[in-house]
């Protein structure tokens, strides 16, 4: 008998393996396809089967290496995906027997492999123990023992490793497996906190205090967005990062505000709160189904003052030229600082993407830099931690454009102040990188 729950598992991670697709968009759309099998505790342990896999597949594959005299790229998809989801539970959940695993795994080989694809699992699966995860531990070599004990791409630790001790390295590398909680921000158009945080415990949701004052986090929340609070736009998802930022480009009401890469619309919605919904921002977006996120999270949250336009930030535009009183620039990066939400990037991107990213950074940083009217202020920001896609930009950009300098900013709840500002990916937080600069 099949267990329905690993299968659908197994039909997600085959999508994210051979199709290439993200890891939330594989799992909505197996969950979808089979919501009338499953309920919410099946969906738990579906969820944590992929992100899990996905998040740890240099580590398991490393113990698969161990053991299988065939060479990765021989085994057949299914089977590969099964010994990964297999050895997944038997490393890293402590709830699920080892003797459930093997054999859950072994009766998915029978189905989607042939007798000798089910032996050969079956016989991997019997040698795998949590010790076989220990031993990666004992590598001397720091770059290759920090790559298997934290399932972290060589080229991305060394990368790390040009700004930051190795000891720091390790410490970003195992943020990066750390399940992120929920954090949510409170729509001060529509509510206080204290009138939320009564609601939520109307509905025996568990929180805390975040770090900014408009945030709370969430315990062990599930199914957040079908909560009638967000559906009624008392609330959005958003991490304290992401609204640190807005936070800090500080736009007041009546203020005339670019956001040029705004999907899908977090900052942009809590600029239009901290504006008090009175002013006007411009949003722009590079795809029309991500302007659309934004307007619809405009309705949502009953915003009215963001004018959206699908809009390639890069290309200059003489209608803006020294229109803004502030600009936010959260441009497209390679995302190394949300690894945790998104563990597909760390797959996907490659070294030389390095150089393609900064080069669009740099074009969207000169070009929307003319929109910004004199004493205006503008911020740059990423949610990576790559200095070539942070320091290094702004850097070049101040030397070459002497009508800007750096704005100081603070940390949050600090006295202390920076030209710029890194924060790295913890329990709570992802990794983000912001700068304030200011036209003469």
């Amino acid at each position: 008998m099949i267990d329905i729950v690993r299968e659908v598992a197994l039909k997600a991670l085959y999508k994210i393996d051979k199709e290439e697709a993200y890891s939330n968009i594989a799992l909505d759309e197996i969950i979808k396809e089979n919501k009338n099998r499953l309920d919410n505790r099946d969906i738990g342990f579906i969820s944590e089967i992929v992100y899990g896999v996905t998040s740890w597949k240099l580590t398991i594959d490393e113990i698969i290496k161990k053991y299988s005299k065939i060479k990765l790229k021989k085994i057949s998809p299914w089977i590969l995906n099964i010994l990964r989801m297999s050895i997944y539970q038997i490393i890293f959940l402590d709830k699920v027997p080892k003797s459930a695993a093997v054999n859950e795994g072994v009766n998915l080989a029978k189905r989607y492999g042939h007798r000798g694809s089910c032996n050969f699992a079956n016989a991997i699966l019997r040698q795998v123990d949590k010790k076989d995860y220990e031993t990666f531990f004992e590598i001397e070599d720091p770059i290759e023992r920090i790559s298997k004990t934290t399932s972290m791409p060589v080229w991305i630790i060394e990368e790390l490793a040009k700004d930051n001790s190795i000891e720091k390295v390790e410490e970003i590398c195992k943020a990066s497996n750390i399940k992120p909680k929920v954090t949510i921000r409170v729509n001060r158009l529509k509510t206080t906190k204290q009138d939320l945080e009564q609601k939520l415990k109307e509905r025996e949701i568990i929180f805390k205090e975040g770090t900014l004052e408009d945030f709370l986090v969430l315990e062990k929340a599930k199914n957040i967005e079908k909560l009638d609070l967000f559906q009624e736009g008392y609330f959005t998802i958003q991490d304290e990062g992401a609204g640190l930022i807005a936070k800090i480009l500080d736009p007041k009401p009546n203020e005339f505000v670019l956001d040029a890469c705004s999907s899908p619309g977090g900052k942009t919605t809590y600029m239009a709160e901290l504006m008090e919904n009175k002013g006007k921002i411009i949003a722009w977006d590079l795809h029309e189904h991500r302007v659309k996120l934004v307007e619809e999270n405009a309705k949502r949250l009953g915003i009215t003052i963001i004018e959206t336009k699908c809009a390639d930030a890069s290309i200059y535009n003489e209608k803006y030229k020294e229109k803004f009183d502030k600009i936010l620039l959260d441009v497209p990066c390679l995302g190394i600082g949300v690894l945790k939400r998104k563990p597909d990037i760390k797959w996907k991107r490659k070294p030389e993407d390095i150089k393609e990213i900064t080069r669009i950074q740099q074009n969207i940083l000169e070009t929307c830099s003319k929109y910004l009217k004199p004493k205006g202020e503008i911020v740059y920001s990423t949610c990576s931690i790559f200095s070539e896609e942070n320091e290094k930009i702004i850097e070049s950009f101040v030397e070459k454009n002497v009508e800007f300098d750096y704005a100081m900013i603070h940390k949050p709840n600090s006295t202390e102040k920076s030209k710029t500002m890194q924060l790295y990916q913890g329990k709570e937080n992802d990794g983000f990188f912001i700068c304030k600069l200011q036209k003469k």
